[in-house]
């Protein structure tokens, strides 16, 4: 349903059902399902099989990575961010939980921080006429463009961990980050809501 929706996404910030939608909705399509066969076949290397959750981690990260370059790259582009993107978000939930042992929910940094901010840097390239995109603006060397998405990606970055940790420190302030040892062993859905999530 998520894949399905991402159309929707992407294609429709064109805002017009004419060429530039159809190739949003082809390059996310490619991506997903590129990124989704990355990660299959690098956990079956590395563990002798795939799992289904890292397939759809897969496919996530193969839309977070084609994202901000939807509208701009062509097939070519799709599918080489889809393998850029199950690679380096494979990678990053590595090092973000075994590494630095940050619990990522979702992996939301690994796969959505990463993959955005590679789709955002490649884009650069793969906008270009050369490798399938719809071209950059004239007088704009692909090189002059990635230091334009480098500025925005650093930025963003910047953004988001000042305005993370100010929003942290306030919830942590006013009703703490986690829940006592007893309420998570209990489990939250009786704890906080006063009901049981499944009746086993």
């Amino acid at each position: 349903m998520l894949w399905v929706g991402w159309f929707g996404f992407n294609a429709g910030s064109a805002l017009a059902a004419g060429e530039g939608a159809g190739m949003a909705m082809l390059v996310t399509h490619l991506s997903a399902a590129v990124a989704s066969l990355v990660w299959m076949v690098i956990e079956w290397l590395r563990f002798g099989k795939p799992s289904v959750v890292g397939i759809v981690t897969g496919t996530i990260a193969g839309l977070a990575t084609i994202t901000p370059a939807s509208g701009y790259v062509g097939p070519a582009g799709g599918v080489c961010l889809g393998i850029a993107g199950g690679v380096l978000c494979y990678l990053s939930v590595d090092i973000v939980k075994k590494r630095f042992r940050i619990d990522d929910s979702l992996d939301v940094l690994a796969v959505h921080g990463v993959g955005g901010a590679t789709g955002t840097l490649l884009a650069a390239f793969f906008a270009t006429t050369a490798l399938g995109g719809i071209g950059l603006a004239e007088g704009v060397t692909a090189s002059s463009q990635f230091g334009v998405q480098l500025m925005g990606a650093v930025a963003t970055l910047v953004w988001s961990a000042v305005a993370s940790f100010v929003l942290i420190k306030i919830t942590q302030a006013l009703c703490g980050l986690r829940v006592s040892d007893d309420a998570a062993l209990e489990g939250l859905d009786f704890n906080t809501h006063g009901e049981r999530g499944y009746n086993i």
